[in-house]
């Protein structure tokens, strides 16, 4: 993807008509090499506006938003965002597998600096809540994450926590290609480190007589995506999820027989 930005931000630099080229400059040629890095730097600077502006926009809509809604967030025209990201699949595969990749550490850290199974837990559901990363859960883990309790229906635990659609929802609403067709794409072994790791804060908890023996990885990462609600002011998202979280934990631990 950067390989690609680059090699895009050099070619119109010195294609035949551009700004810099001879058709452009008269045969100027010392106008040719001052442009060439600040073009890069324009596409590194468009790229990174594009991912925020996507993280925004799909966090509070859901993966269903349009493209245009994530040009007009990053301020650029959606042109610019087709020349970073062919389709909208791969921006939306792009965006998942980033917000995989950072629970992932996440649960990998409170696993490192935390003793105590019950800390451990705690701190990956506090630190993720508030990272927002729950409003960008890919569908295919959730999906992963019921697939383990059974013969239930795939929709039934997913989670409808925003006053807005849940993202998986808003996919088969929004988009003309199938749920199933994206979900297959999101990376595989991303997905599946993040179970296998917040399996093990899971196990540990569990061991330890700390939480309820019914409580699985598909109900902590349905807590993260249910404690990360999307609200127009900040002071009162965050109150909302710490609220939300301390009133989930509970539910969570075992109490004694």
């Amino acid at each position: 993807m950067h390989i690609q930005d680059s090699h895009w931000s050099t070619a119109a630099a010195v294609a035949p008509g551009g700004a810099g080229g001879p058709a452009g400059g008269g045969g100027r040629g010392p106008v040719d090499g001052p442009r060439t890095t600040p073009l890069r730097v324009d596409a590194q600077r468009n790229l990174e506006h594009v991912l925020r502006a996507a993280r925004e926009v799909f966090g509070e809509l859901g993966y269903g938003a349009p493209m245009e809604d994530v040009a007009r967030r990053a301020r650029v025209g959606v042109g610019t965002v087709y020349r970073r990201f062919p389709s909208k699949d791969v921006l939306v595969r792009r965006i998942a597998e980033e917000e995989t990749s950072r629970l992932t550490d996440q649960a990998r850290s409170a696993l490192g600096q935390e003793d105590e199974p019950w800390s451990a837990l705690s701190r990956f559901l506090r630190t993720s809540v508030a990272s927002g990363a729950g409003r960008l859960l890919p569908p295919q883990v959730l999906r992963v994450g019921v697939a383990e309790d059974g013969p239930e229906a795939d929709g039934a635990r997913v989670p409808q926590q925003r006053s807005q659609l849940a993202p998986e929802l808003r996919l088969v609403e929004q988009r003309p290609v199938p749920e199933d067709e994206v979900i297959a794409e999101v990376d595989d072994a991303g997905a599946a480190a993040l179970l296998e790791v917040v399996g093990r804060l899971v196990d540990r908890a569990r061991a330890a007589g700390e939480l309820r023996t019914d409580v699985t990885v598909a109900d902590v990462l349905l807590v993260i995506a249910t404690a990360a609600p999307s609200l127009p002011d900040p002071a009162q998202q965050a109150a909302a999820s710490s609220r939300l979280l301390d009133i989930l934990l509970e539910g969570l631990r075992s109490r004694p027989a």
